[in-house]
């Protein structure tokens, strides 16, 4: 049995509980993946990273982020959250002018970090996003009535696939209630992580709504918080749409109010086209986990 240092952070967070909660496992080098995910499934949470020595060049710290089912190259709260963590903890130093580099099973994803080293304010590049050429299949069809007029489902992959749609307006979208089988069995038959829908919200704060449905990957978390690799596949949506509300690229939308949470994430596509996604982090809890 062995005791390893535990953070359970809050990330897209103004104020502890109104975000995504992550746990987080410092030193886990002597862990096995099998061991990672029996950690993980019974910490419950919707991810937790597990932080190991870098093995690639020129990266500052190395994670590898679990589901309680799965593994997964790239998530974005977890990395935001990550990159908090390495940096409160003294994991990593950030260089010329806050720059890191996180290594995970995506690749390689730089890091922006300003403010305090006690409170740094973080910025992380979403790998690149791709559009996927999948014909949706059998769409829920109380999903698809409430689709803004012209759209359909479209697939998108930065590490997660997520099924991306447009609803007609923001009331329709907080008011939705979608039949949870419905959504498991379409996206678990057109192998997606979840769909994510959006609609525009002209609001203190922010202009974007967004809500993320996962009931296949996450049994337990069928709606997802905040979301960050989803918000930022929905940045690179817009992008290609020439539809990024605001100006010079960047946005701040909301997500989690239908789940008694107040996510805020930060989203900003830069003129090369990386979409960047960032927020608030809240620390909860610092302790330890022992484990085998």
């Amino acid at each position: 049995m062995a005791a390893f240092r535990y953070l359970q952070l809050d990330v897209f967070a103004h104020q502890p509980g109104s975000g995504n909660p992550l746990g987080v496992v410092l030193g886990a080098d002597g862990l096995s993946a099998g061991r990672m995910q029996a950690l993980a499934a019974w910490l419950n949470l919707s991810e937790t990273v597990f932080f190991l020595r870098p093995s690639a060049p020129g990266a500052d710290y190395h994670i590898r982020i679990f589901t309680p089912g799965s593994e997964l190259p790239f998530a974005g709260h977890p990395s935001v959250g990550a990159a908090w963590a390495a940096v409160t903890c003294g994991l990593a130093t950030p260089r010329d002018g806050g720059a890191l580099v996180q290594q995970c099973a995506a690749g390689l994803l730089p890091v922006r970090v300003s403010g305090p080293a006690d409170a740094p304010s973080i910025e992380l590049a979403s790998p690149p996003a791709r559009h996927l050429p999948t014909a949706p299949g059998q769409v829920p069809e109380p999903l698809q009535a409430l689709a803004a007029s012209g759209h359909a489902p479209e697939l998108w992959d930065n590490g997660p696939r997520w099924w991306l749609l447009p609803l007609r307006d923001a009331a329709a979208l907080r008011s939705l209630a979608p039949d949870m089988a419905a959504l498991r069995d379409w996206t678990n038959a057109t192998g997606a992580t979840g769909v994510a829908v959006f609609a525009d919200e002209a609001a203190t704060g922010h202009s974007r709504v967004v809500r993320a449905f996962c009931p296949g990957d996450a049994v337990n978390v069928p709606e997802d918080p905040v979301t960050g690799s989803a918000n930022a596949l929905i940045g690179a949506w817009l992008r290609a749409r020439g539809a990024l509300p605001g100006g010079g690229g960047a946005y701040v939308a909301s997500q989690g109010r239908e789940v008694g949470r107040d996510g805020r994430v930060h989203v900003r596509v830069d003129a090369e086209g990386t979409v960047w996604i960032g927020g608030q982090v809240q620390p909860v809890i610092d302790g330890q986990v022992s484990w085998m």
